[in-house]
């Protein structure tokens, strides 16, 4: 039976598998390893907070008669910009309607039209084949498979501890650095599966929880693993932009079942698209942000009264209570909302069985880049993604059993924070780095601005390695404990956060800069057209700098 998080050490196992992240893609893990195995689900969250938790619109599949595996490829692929690989896209549409069977039998209640499954339309998207439990479709999912996981024999799952380094040796993957409570320490296992999900808070405007920031990039990357497509960041359009509310999603859903776009004017912003409303996410976020520029205007507009009143508080429940939180009613007028960050169509190079560059070391979800989403996210097809190549880890490859050292006794830490630096300080930095990536890095991006916040993170970065507390973490022998006081805990979390943030956000910075070309979720303004020789991945491998792949077919 699965354990929570607990004042105990965590048992020193022997674990065949450690799970990094339990979202969708961590849970699911979980249920596809094979039975018999060890495995230890490390959760960094204390709370039921991930991304895949915030998803509302829905998982996409093939269930209807009219439509096909072939359509769903191809809207997969015209959405990619010409950077999915067709072997990952096969993959997917063909194992999608199996992974919802699998997801029925397991619990999953999706919303029924009679006796069968009901179907949405979302963006890009040439049917309706996006399965959804209202608009709530994420949180239902990962109540489902929380539940089964905790029916699984031989696991452990551990909130509130956070993985700090990968453990690597002779080029293998062997376990992982945990802070776990007041204690940092080593975790053997004879492998690892990072399902730590997204960057969407490296940015300023972020449909993404404050743990999305890229973490699990940081960590593979350091380890030596290679990273692809950092450039491609989606950019939701619809997200709520009201002073002194949070920034969330509105989902796409609404504009597949009528809702519509509206500029000051109360004309639509969208009516140059091929599809309008309903046209790849990159075109109507650069289409909103254009608007938005020449009407000197923070925000646009979302039409809610071709809904159906009835059929709006059917399908979006959640929302209408969302907006009714701030003073809001979609059914009266329509809602201001602008784009934000949202989703990361490149992370840790794997192949189709998930396994990245560093034997030993799978990513599963969206910390991982199979070549699926190309230069640009189909909707709906993230949360299938999890599940398809959760599905690859009943085969994982398994390095050898290892015996379990004993560890020496725990060194106490009460190191302070130095050269004048303090925790606020290193909040008030953070916030800063996440408002240069999205000045920079966001909807739109150019040469001499991505310069420009390169030269800003060089300065920071060479501020934060002189700091003590962040050299014990490095220089911590595999058979040391470390035990830190109350404030070298709390600074120490500080440190991490903004050294990783610091780090994903300097690789995809690089990747921005080195792609000379527009193409899906990455637009340049000094180059803002695709272009042909630049049809191809780039990669970025710890010493090797950064180079390009062809896509696979």
């Amino acid at each position: 039976m699965a354990s929570n998080r607990s004042t105990t050490p965590i048992p020193k196992g022997p674990w065949d598998v450690v799970v990094v992240g339990a979202g969708a893609a961590g849970l699911m893990s979980c249920l596809e390893l094979p039975p018999g195995l060890n495995v230890l689900l490390l959760n960094r969250n204390t709370g039921r907070r991930s991304s895949s938790r915030w998803a509302q619109g829905g998982i996409a599949a093939v269930t209807r008669l009219e439509d096909s595996a072939d359509s769903h490829a191809e809207d997969t692929l015209r959405a990619g910009a010409g950077l999915c690989d067709g072997d990952a896209v096969r993959q997917l549409v063909d194992l999608a309607p199996g992974c919802v069977d699998r997801l029925l039998r397991l619990g999953m209640a999706f919303d029924r039209d009679g006796s069968d499954l009901a179907t949405t339309l979302e963006a890009a998207h040439s049917h309706h084949r996006v399965l959804h439990v209202q608009d709530r479709t994420g949180c239902a999912l990962v109540d489902v498979l929380r539940d089964r996981v905790d029916e699984r024999p031989n696991l452990v799952h551990r909130r509130g501890v956070r993985v700090t380094k990968l453990w690597v040796e002779h080029n293998r993957c062997c376990g992982v650095q945990v802070l776990d409570g007041s204690q940092l320490h080593w975790i053997r296992s004879r492998a690892v599966i990072l399902a730590s999900g997204g960057g969407g808070h490296l940015f300023t405007n972020t449909t993404n929880p404050a743990q999305a920031c890229g973490e699990g990039i940081a960590l593979a990357w350091q380890a030596g693993a290679a990273v692809e497509d950092l450039e491609f960041f989606q950019f939701h359009p619809t997200a709520l932009k009201l002073e002194g509310a949070p920034c969330f999603l509105i989902s796409e859903a609404v504009r597949g079942e009528g809702g519509v776009l509206l500029d000051a004017n109360g004309q639509s912003p969208v009516a140059d698209l091929s599809r309008r409303d309903l046209s790849p996410r990159d075109q109507v976020s650069r289409a909103l942000v254009n608007a938005m520029q020449q009407q000197g205007s923070e925000q646009m507009w979302l039409d809610f009264s071709a809904i159906p009143s009835e059929r709006a508080e059917q399908r979006f429940p959640t929302i209408l209570d969302r907006c009714s939180e701030y003073g809001l009613n979609p059914l009266e007028r329509p809602v201001p909302v602008a784009p934000a960050a949202h989703y990361w169509m490149g992370g840790i190079a794997t192949d189709l069985q998930a396994a990245t560059s560093l034997p030993g070391l799978y990513a599963v979800g969206e910390v991982a880049c199979t070549g699926l989403h190309g230069a640009n996210r189909l909707a709906s097809n993230s949360l299938m993604e999890c599940l398809v190549f959760a599905r690859q880890m009943q085969d994982i490859d398994l390095g050898p059993e290892h015996d379990q050292r004993a560890d020496s006794e725990p060194l106490v830490c009460d190191t302070p924070l130095y050269h004048g630096e303090t925790s606020a300080g290193l909040i008030e930095r953070i916030e800063q780095l996440r408002r240069i990536c999205w000045r920079h890095a966001g909807v739109d991006r150019s040469t001499r601005g991505i310069a420009s916040a390169l030269l800003s993170l060089q300065q920071q970065r060479a501020r934060l390695d002189s700091q003590p507390l962040l050299q014990e973490l490095r220089h911590l022998s595999t058979d040391q404990v470390l035990t830190l006081e109350d404030g070298s805990r709390r600074d120490l979390n500080l440190l991490l956060d903004l050294s990783h943030r610091l780090l994903t956000s300097r690789l995809m910075l690089e990747a921005c800069q080195f792609r000379q070309e527009s193409r899906g979720g990455h637009f340049r303004t000094d180059a803002p057209t695709p272009l042909p020789q630049w049809q191809r991945h780039s990669q970025q491998i710890r010493g090797h700098g950064i180079r390009t792949r062809a896509v696979r077919s």
